[in-house]
Parts: structure tokens; sequence; C-alpha cells
């Protein structure tokens, strides 16, 4: 890591209504893919990329999430007192991963508001900012080019993913031009949601983030935009306009994304997670392939 600790926030405030009535009691990000709540594995990213200072801005419903990440005495005594070391590991893993904080959002005002709720645990260091709904394969880095291209130059960075124009209107979209000597581009617009003949590229932001302190003052004076939401993408926006400012940098990322957030994305990524894993797939890929051709 480079000269000041980065911190990780992950805005987990959703209401998850698409998963309704399974959200009805839980949060969406403790939903299981595969065997691990989403919000697992975007905790993992982070600690993977050497952040161990995580804040969690959660809605109603929070508790499922803190329990989570807390040790569970009475678990893991059971699991020993069985001699099932496989399980107590996975269970103690999930609460060593980092130190994990809780702020409540309050109000759902959007993900800038959510990130504006991070200001005082964050204070002047720059900070990752990860979303739920978007994991990316482990085998895949994305977190540690972007915070390494943060360090390099001081812009906000952007993880952004090239997708078929067709689908360019589900995402905010990015007007970019090279960078001297640098794999990563320079973000000159930001557009949410356009349609497809009014976006700048195929280029999709998705859900990775890694901002300088100064995004908070920016978010302050935001004002709601869609849906009355104070949006991330405007100050965004702001940033990449202003001459003077650090700017806003994109890091394309060509790896594997799992998309969690609508019911039929999240049922892939569970069939893609679980058929590439060593104690799952063996069994699993014939049994699909089987399936498939019963379709």
């Amino acid at each position: 890591m480079g000269h000041q600790k980065i911190k990780a926030v992950i805005p987990a405030a959703g209401l998850g209504t698409r998963f309704l009535p399974a959200t009805k009691a839980m949060p969406k990000e403790m939903l299981p893919v595969v065997d691990k709540p989403a919000i697992q594995y975007v905790v993992e990213e982070a600690a993977n990329a050497g952040i161990d200072d995580i804040l969690v801005i959660i809605g109603r419903n929070k508790n499922a999430i803190s329990n989570h990440f807390d040790s569970v005495p009475e678990l893991e005594v059971k699991l020993m007192e069985k001699g099932d070391t496989g399980r107590l590991e996975r269970v103690m893993a999930s609460s060593d991963l980092a130190d994990i904080h809780f702020v409540r959002q309050g109000e759902p005002k959007g993900l800038g508001h959510a990130v504006l709720r991070a200001r005082t645990h964050v204070g002047d260091s720059s900070f990752a900012v990860l979303l739920g709904d978007d994991l990316m394969d482990e085998r895949d880095p994305l977190l540690t080019e972007m915070i390494a291209e943060h360090e390099r130059t001081g812009a906000a960075i952007v993880a952004l993913m090239e997708v078929d124009p067709a689908n360019i209107h589900m995402y905010g979209a990015a007007a970019v031009e090279a960078l001297e000597g640098s794999d990563a581009v320079r973000v000159t617009g930001l557009v949410e949601k356009p349609a497809q003949e009014d976006a700048p590229s195929n280029l999709a932001i998705i859900g990775r983030y890694v901002l300088p302190a100064s995004v908070f003052e920016v978010l302050e004076r935001t004002q709601p935009g869609k849906g009355g939401e104070i949006q991330l993408t405007d100050a965004l926006q702001e940033l990449a306009a202003d001459p003077n400012g650090p700017g806003v940098a994109g890091v394309i990322f060509r790896g594997r994304r799992y998309d969690t957030g609508d019911r039929v994305d999240y049922i892939k990524a569970i069939v893609q997670l679980a058929s590439d894993r060593d104690d799952l797939g063996a069994e699993l890929r014939p049994w699909l392939k089987e399936f498939a051709e019963r379709l």
C-alpha cells in the first residue's frame, strides 16, 4: 500500500424491493451467493486489496449484517467440539477479515448521500467505495489497480466495463480520452442511464470507486438529481469538469463480474460461481449440461 491507508465504504442501506419477500426482514446484501452472503464477497475483495478498515452504511434490518461479521463464540465452540475444522475456519474467517464499522444512512437519499454519511469515519484520507450488487471475480484484480492509479495521480477513479451498446441505458456511461503512458483513461464526462443514441461510449461505470476526500465537499453542495436523490455521478461529473481539480480517471475492467442486482442475474451469478468452485463444480457441471439438454 502507498503512503496512507485507504479505508473502504460499502453502502448497504438499499431496500432490496426486487427480492421481496426475501428482503422483508433481511437486507439484500445478506442473501447467499452459493454459501456466503453477497456482502462477504465485497468485504473479502477490499481485504484482499490491503484495506483493513471498512465502514458499512446500513439501513433497517441491519443486525443481520453486523452479526455476520461479529464472532459467534457459541457456534465456534460447537464446531470445535464436533471437530468440524473446515466449517469452523469458514465461520471464523468472516469475523477476521477486517475492522468493520457501521453507520446508519438514516433516510435513503441515494448513493451520494450514503457516501456522505462516511465523512466522519473517513476523515481526510482517500477511500474506496464498493457496491454490493457487483461481485468481482477474485482471480481478476481491479481494486488494487484502481488504488495504484489513484495514488499515482490523485484523481477520483471509477471502474469502467465495456457493455453491449443496447444495454448502456442501464448504467452510467463515461466519455473518455486516452491518458499518456497509462492503461487508464481520462473521464471527461458522465451521463447517467443515457439512451443508446445519446451515450458517449459503451463504457459503463460499475460499482467500484476510489475517491479523494475532497469529494465530500462536492457532495455537500450537490443538489438532488434523478429520483430526488443525491447522485454520486453528479459529484463526479463536477470533479471531471473542474480544470484545476484532480479530475476523474477510469480503469477498464476486463475480468469476470457477477451481477446480483436483479433476480435473473443473481441466479446466473450463483450458477457461475458454483460451477467454478472446486468443492461443487465437479458435481454441478455435468448436471447443468443434462439440465440444459432437457430445456
